[in-house]
């Protein structure tokens, strides 16, 4: 199983810029970028919680588990 970001998907529901996310959260928009490719490998509840009150949703909104492709 594998997490998938799906930080893009809200953000376009909002109608908001990763850089006014990225003000409003108080990190960088570089992190937010990061965030977004996947390229974390974790991230602070703090962090998440600002994210999820900046947008009004959930973790869930933002996180998705999916099963990993074959090899």
């Amino acid at each position: 199983m594998e997490v998938v970001v799906r930080l893009d998907v809200m953000l376009a529901l909002r109608k908001m810029r990763s850089r006014e996310l990225a003000e409003k959260v108080g990190i960088t928009e570089q992190n937010i970028s990061l965030l977004k490719s996947g390229k974390v490998k974790g991230i602070r509840f703090q962090t998440l919680a600002r994210i999820c009150e900046v947008l009004e949703c959930q973790p869930g909104d933002l996180l998705e588990v999916q099963p990993l492709p074959d090899a």
